[in-house]
């Protein structure tokens, strides 16, 4: 199965980076895992609404030209469905049945994803009622990706 990130900016702080190649390392043995980073939008000091919203929209048209067109598209948005792990592993499961080859996670930028990728995507996730910062997403998506991976194959997770 290929697992693609898709994600608005670049990952600067090296602990992050660190954690990051250390989950794709993981990922090897249960799935092609692609990261594509989107160029971030420069947001106007005290942006306006409707600037805010241009961003936003320049950065969902990014996107959309990266996200390959068979895949599942999984949006991250704070107004998501809350799963568990589990049902992350079961999720992972039942695409691997229908026959899905690639899930697409998408990851905005600060100020969230546009409604053409929210409206594309087959599901809206949210990790946490809690807000992250947009790179520190990428890190604990991949661990749950993981994660998920291990449970679905009935392989222990802690070591």
């Amino acid at each position: 199965m290929q697992v693609s990130v898709i994600a608005v900016g670049k990952v600067k702080d090296r602990y992050i980076n660190e954690g990051i190649a250390e989950y794709e390392k993981r990922l090897r043995p249960y799935a092609d895992l692609n990261i594509v980073e989107v160029r971030e939008e420069r947001i106007p000091n005290r942006a306006s609404p409707a600037e805010e919203a241009q961003v936003v929209e320049r950065e969902g048209e990014r996107i959309c030209t990266v996200v390959p067109d068979n895949a599942v598209l999984v949006a991250l948005d704070l107004r998501g469905e809350a799963w568990s792990s589990e049902d992350l592993a079961s999720r992972l499961r039942s695409w691997e049945i229908e026959g899905a080859h690639e899930i697409a996670f998408v990851i905005g930028g600060p100020l969230g994803l546009s409604p053409a990728v929210l409206d594309r995507a087959r599901v809206t996730l949210s990790l946490s009622r809690m807000t992250f910062l947009h790179t520190m997403v990428r890190l604990i998506l991949l661990e749950q990706i993981y994660r998920g991976f291990r449970i679905m194959r009935g392989e222990p997770y802690h070591k």
